[in-house]
């Protein structure tokens, strides 16, 4: 096996990906970060989830927000919905594992809130229930997705914004939203502190 050939194929076929979703992907994340800004702006949070490497992906924006991303700010109010192993085990043990983060929006989740809702495919069931209760609740979602959008993309409503990566392979999609994150936190930064550049 040529492994040096073999990593050369990600790294392009990596950057492929992400150059091919620009022109589709540009104007929702600038939408998305004019929202999450408005949400920010107005005392409202940002809650987020995922599974898997989508649970990391959610954890990174929370990090990013609460902390900083690249220049110094204020603390910006974000969740992620993901890191409490007691909640977590408790709900998935008495209502089943699809409920983990439905549950939880619907206790911290207040009108005027941002979920942002990631899954790949965008079939996860629990992530299909966080929408659910995000809409019972009046907190607008923004999904990742990618694969066509999958069941989450059906389900949005029409003030929600689909991100959705125009790719089929997992590792791509990831990929591209974690460029997807970062362009969410450098965008907010830039209008919540002034940037122009």
């Amino acid at each position: 096996m040529d492994l040096i050939s073999r990593i050369s194929g990600h790294f392009t076929e990596s950057a492929q990906t992400k150059l091919d979703a620009v022109e589709f992907l540009a104007a929702p994340i600038a939408e998305a970060i004019e929202a999450m800004v408005g949400c920010l702006l107005n005392n409202g949070k940002i809650l987020a989830c995922g599974n898997g490497g989508s649970a990391a992906d959610a954890q990174h924006l929370a990090a990013e927000l609460v902390g900083r991303f690249e220049l110094e700010r204020h603390e910006l109010a974000a969740i992620a919905l993901t890191t409490d192993s007691s909640v977590i085990s408790a709900i998935a043990n008495d209502y089943g594992y699809k409920l983990v983060f439905a549950k939880q929006v619907r206790a911290l989740g207040q009108p005027g809130d941002i979920l942002v809702a990631i899954s790949t495919s965008g079939d996860s069931p629990n992530v299909i229930e966080a929408i659910n209760a995000a809409h019972e609740n009046d907190l607008r979602v923004v999904a990742l997705t990618g694969k066509g959008g999958g069941t989450v993309g059906e389900i949005l409503r029409k003030d929600d914004i689909h991100v959705c990566v125009p790719a089929e392979r997992t590792a791509r999609i990831q990929e591209t939203h974690l460029l997807i994150i970062h362009c969410l936190c450098d965008g907010m930064d830039c209008l919540l502190m002034g940037v122009e550049e």
